[in-house]
């Protein structure tokens, strides 16, 4: 988020954090983020290794990429999940989890080069789509959460209606 973006701004984001933070949603993404990072550790530790030697010099090298890109990836996803594990346990500021160095970068989904699947082993494709589908679920979230404009009452139609409605029946607006 814009370091230049208006107090009202700050406090609504800040308040979707603290939501988000405090959900449901979160918990089983955190809970699936950190199973694949470990599932992975695993995979790259073990099997991964036996499967990487039995692949051809452009498979090998197809794989030390991918693996890399994976691991990068899913550094990504744990660090953006820890920050709002932080802002849950009050270790952090939801405004400060609003600050775009806290960002997930578009930069790491990219799909596998067409072909490039079957050059890898079954193992290590599995976990990067896994992965992949994870990093899309997060990249939306944090783009809705900290990068797109937040709904303003008077900009949203029903919003700004109900508050005339409340206005004109004597509510509170």
């Amino acid at each position: 988020m814009s370091e230049n973006a208006a107090p009202a701004d700050q406090a609504r984001r800040s308040n979707v954090v603290r939501d988000f933070a405090a959900s449901e949603l979160f918990d089983r993404t955190f809970q699936e983020g950190m199973e694949l990072v470990e599932e992975t550790a695993a995979y790259l530790d073990g099997a991964g290794r036996d499967d990487s030697r039995r692949l051809t010099r452009q498979g090998g090298l197809a794989y030390a990429s991918e693996s890399m890109r994976l691991t990068t990836r899913l550094m990504q996803l744990a660090s953006w999940l820890l920050v709002q594990r932080q802002v849950r346990e009050g270790q952090m500021a939801a405004h400060d989890a609003c600050q775009d160095r806290y960002r997930v970068s578009e930069s790491l989904f990219a799909p596998l080069a067409p072909g490039q699947a079957e050059q890898l082993p079954a193992g290590l494709v599995t976990l990067m789509e896994r992965t992949g589908r994870l990093y899309e679920r997060v990249l939306h979230l944090d783009r809705r959460m900290y990068v797109e404009p937040t709904a303003d009452r008077d900009s949203h139609p029903v919003l700004s209606q109900m508050d005339k409605l409340k206005a004109a029946f004597g509510g509170a607006a």
